[in-house]
């Protein structure tokens, strides 16, 4: 049990966001803190909606300086001190996954809602105990709410393409297909902590595919099945370096997926077929609505073709567009998308895909829990996968 004295946020509500700008605070002063998450609340500052009051990092130099280049008033190599001290009302977070969960959960205790890099945390454990620290299980439907970096869910092209599927438009979708093929080489896995199950949380399926594969869910909706295949053809590493998937979704569509770390023409792309058109999305780090593409079938009308690919005014995917509907949130004290059962989606299929992948079977949503192996680790102790302990070797 958490008392004021440990828990910086006990007993007081939400701070009130209305008529006021939001003090946030970045966690971690590597390159997709610098690179990503600072500008984007840097932009929104401008526009009158932000503050950022502190960076956080264990290494003093980094955070010092990053803080000296970006004007940030208060750097700190401690979580807790700068949460006591700043009390900030958002914390995002841009540190290995590893730490995800133990940050966020100090930063919601405190009272501050968190914007987490992906992939969120390293299981569904680490995700439901995560969501037992929000706002809703402690009383205060208001918020705080932890939130999951997914920038390509957001954007003109997302939006249009997600109210055309939900609207069935273009009739029913029936089959697509989900590719992250990337290619990463022999210098790239001689980093430790890469392609270990301990630090790096998964292979390509976790920490490369898992932007693809939300934005399926996200398009599609819910999945209900998934039979997979997982192997390391090149790397010599824990993880796996390439699997393969097949996916039904409740809505009865069927899906292929690849994520792939030993594809030289890389490429990330996502196409549905629907019953009266073919909607496809190809790039690779980030999308545009020149990176859409609507086919209609012949029969289609010219004016209905049209309208179909009238993505409006572009907005290209971005932090900058996710965190914007964040602060909205915010300030009407809601559930952001990327939270919660949302958040928590892509992570439930990651982990369906690695159990059947190394038992061979079909699993179901749903089916991983409290008890099931893969609920505390993505490999679930299977042989093969599953770390292999070292033993001491006495002189």
């Amino acid at each position: 049990m958490s008392t004021p004295a440990t828990n910086p946020g006990a007993g007081r509500p939400p701070a009130p966001l209305a008529g006021r700008r939001i003090r946030a605070a970045v966690v971690g002063a590597g390159a997709i803190g610098r690179g990503s998450h600072f500008p984007a609340l840097a932009r929104l500052a401008e526009e009158g909606e932000t503050e950022v009051v502190a960076a956080v990092d264990i290494d003093a130099n980094s955070v010092e300086s990053f803080c000296a280049e970006a004007g940030i008033p208060h750097a700190y190599t401690d979580l807790e001190q700068m949460l006591r001290e700043q009390r900030p009302d958002l914390v995002t977070i841009c540190t290995p996954p590893t730490l995800h969960r133990a940050q966020t959960v100090a930063a919601l205790r405190a009272g501050a809602w968190v914007w987490c890099e992906k992939p969120p945390v390293p299981t569904l454990a680490d995700f439901d105990a995560v969501e037992d620290e929000e706002g809703p299980a402690k009383g205060t439907p208001g918020g705080p709410y932890a939130s999951i970096v997914f920038q390509h869910r957001f954007g003109s092209g997302t939006r249009h393409v997600r109210r055309l599927l939900a609207e069935q438009a273009m009739g029913r979708p029936l089959v697509a297909h989900c590719q992250t093929t990337w290619y990463r080489d022999t210098a790239y896995y001689a980093v430790p902590w890469r392609g270990r199950w301990a630090t790096e949380g998964g292979g390509p399926a976790m920490g490369h595919g898992i932007h693809q594969m939300d934005l399926l869910l996200d398009l599609l909706g819910p999945w209900s099945e998934v039979k997979a295949m997982a192997g390391r053809l090149v790397h010599d590493v824990e993880t796996e370096d390439v699997s393969t998937a097949l996916v039904r979704f409740e809505n009865g569509a069927m899906a292929t997926v690849v994520n792939s770390v030993l594809s030289p023409d890389e490429v990330s792309r996502i196409r549905i077929d629907c019953e009266r058109a073919t909607v496809e999305l190809t790039h690779l780090y980030g999308h545009s609505n020149d990176n859409w593409r609507v086919t209609p079938a012949p029969d289609v009308p010219g004016e209905e073709a049209a309208a179909w690919q009238n993505f409006g005014p572009d907005v290209p995917s971005s932090h900058l567009e996710q965190l914007r509907e964040l602060v909205v949130s915010m300030r009407a004290g809601e559930r952001p998308r990327a939270s919660g059962t949302d958040g928590r989606t892509s992570l439930e299929l990651i982990t369906a895909l690695y159990k059947s992948a190394f038992t061979d079977t079909t699993v179901r949503a749903g089916d991983i829990g409290p008890g099931d192996p893969y609920y505390t680790a993505l490999h679930g102790g299977a042989p093969g996968w599953a770390p292999v302990a070292r033993e001491e070797v006495s002189a």
